[in-house]
């Protein structure tokens, strides 16, 4: 059996961290876990997200947009893919949700348009995603004594609409998307995944 959990939110949400947490249980249960990111998890990857987290450039939406299609493209065919066709499970930390959210409701693309273009390019969809929510203030204020890139350092309005956009997209799909509250402790937070994953698929 494959499986593909992606895990989504803002900034500071702990996206990395939930999912080490989990790709961890998991191999101790004797699973075959692939844990990956986006943008920038492939060697073509690393180049564009150099590209759209860097302060040198200041590229259109549109641009933007398919410069993160484009690492998706490669990243699908070249790491989530052939996972899945090994039966492993795949834990991504972002995945189409932050496209929708950031570009979408974010920078003001049309949804369905994103969608269309999702769709049409044969990505998978998720078995299952995580959105780790929290107040915007609370994320931000996690991520504030490291280096930030372009995209953190967009303005409070701009990551409030992103996080409204995740929650449309929680409330559109709820079977798919379970929405975690963040601001508890880390552990609280693990438990209440591996809780899930172990009722919904028997681990």
């Amino acid at each position: 059996m494959n499986l593909f959990i992606t895990f989504e939110g803002i900034e500071g949400a702990g996206k990395t961290t939930q999912s080490m947490l989990l790709a961890e249980w998991l191999k101790k249960r004797g699973r075959e876990v692939c844990v990956t990111y986006e943008p920038g998890h492939t060697p073509l990857g690393q180049r564009i997200r150099e590209i759209l987290l860097s302060d040198q450039f200041s590229s259109c939406a549109e641009a933007e947009l398919l410069l993160y299609l484009a690492d998706r493209a490669e990243h699908v065919k070249k790491m989530i893919l052939p996972a899945l066709t090994e039966n492993k499970f795949v834990l991504c930390d972002r995945y189409h949700d932050s496209t929708l959210a950031y570009q979408g409701y974010g920078r003001g693309i049309k949804i369905e348009f994103i969608w269309n273009c999702l769709f049409s390019l044969g990505f998978p969809l998720p078995h299952f995603t995580f959105l780790l929510d929290c107040p915007v203030e609370i994320g931000l204020k996690r991520i504030k004594n490291r280096t930030l890139d372009r995209m953190e350092k967009q303005t409070l309005l701009f990551h409030n609409r992103v996080r409204e956009g995740f929650l449309k997209l929680a409330k559109a799909d709820p079977k798919r998307i379970k929405v975690i509250d963040v601001t508890m402790p880390i552990k609280d937070i693990q438990t209440e995944i591996r809780t899930y994953v172990a009722r919904e698929y028997g681990i």
